[in-house]
């Protein structure tokens, strides 16, 4: 897709109207917590869990304490609210990600969620040498400036605290070079808050799409992309390989596409 594609509408009010869901996937998230925390043990390296757009660290909890509980060093961003970028969470972002890597002396993994998963990428281009892996949950990487989702209005209302350095971010995605280090697009085909091709990567040697069944607000807490970001995590640094569902639970993971195969 180029800029001079057709503007992308947010998803269809059908799956607006699925994102109550969420509260389902809690639910499970809850009845499968003993059996997620038994998956295996991590190698301690650091994870940092950026949430999505209007959301705080509260949010990631989930996340990162089933992380910790498989033996990683879990971090929040400290950064509040995530409003969008605006001066204190770009500079922020850098300053937090570098005191993470000099505290720990180990690469840093990412884990971003929606908007979340837009900084996660940006972080990993700017710092590839202190950056392990990025794993995005439903994070729209392709939209462009002229893109709408189901939260745009408010994107809109806030734009006037928006950097300048944000016109980086909304560059169309076949414009900025491959992620410099290993990547995982978490999404969902009936994602309510973007559209789910807005989301995905074109699929390589060391990039890949994982596809879920899943609202977009239960992403951080839904058991198949708990399972499927602790998996990618255990992986030996420098001996990354594409995801494999367990076969008990195959069924949870639909083929994913390819951004090739919807372009």
């Amino acid at each position: 897709m180029d800029e001079t594609a057709a503007v992308i509408q947010p998803p269809p009010l059908l799956f607006r109207l699925l994102e109550s869901r969420a509260i389902f996937e809690f639910g499970a998230f809850a009845a499968t917590a003993p059996w997620l925390r038994l998956v295996g043990r991590g190698d301690k390296h650091p994870v940092l869990v950026l949430p999505g757009f209007t959301a705080s660290d509260r949010s990631t909890r989930p996340i990162r304490n089933t992380l910790a509980a498989n033996g990683y060093w879990t971090h929040g961003w400290r950064l509040g609210t995530n409003l969008g970028p605006s001066d204190e969470v770009l500079d922020g972002l850098h300053a937090r990600i570098e005191q993470l890597h000099a505290h720990h002396h180990r690469t840093v993994s990412l884990v971003g969620w929606s908007l979340g998963g837009v900084y996660a990428r940006e972080l990993a281009r700017e710092h590839p040498g202190i950056v392990r892996q990025v794993i995005t949950l439903g994070s729209p990487f392709r939209m462009r400036r002229s893109d709408r989702s189901s939260a745009s209005w408010l994107t809109d209302r806030l734009s006037t605290r928006f950097r300048d350095e944000v016109l980086n971010l909304a560059l169309a995605e076949h414009a900025k070079p491959p992620l410099p280090v290993p990547s995982a697009a978490i999404y969902s085909r009936s994602d309510g808050v973007v559209r789910w091709h807005t989301c995905i990567d074109t699929e390589s040697r060391h990039h890949e799409n994982i596809e879920v069944y899943a609202s977009h607000n239960g992403l951080g807490w839904n058991p198949a992309v708990l399972l499927a970001i602790l998996d990618r995590l255990a992986q030996p640094e420098g001996e990354w390989s594409k995801f494999r569902a367990p076969l008990p639970v195959r069924a949870w993971y639909p083929r994913p596409a390819s951004w090739h195969a919807v372009a």
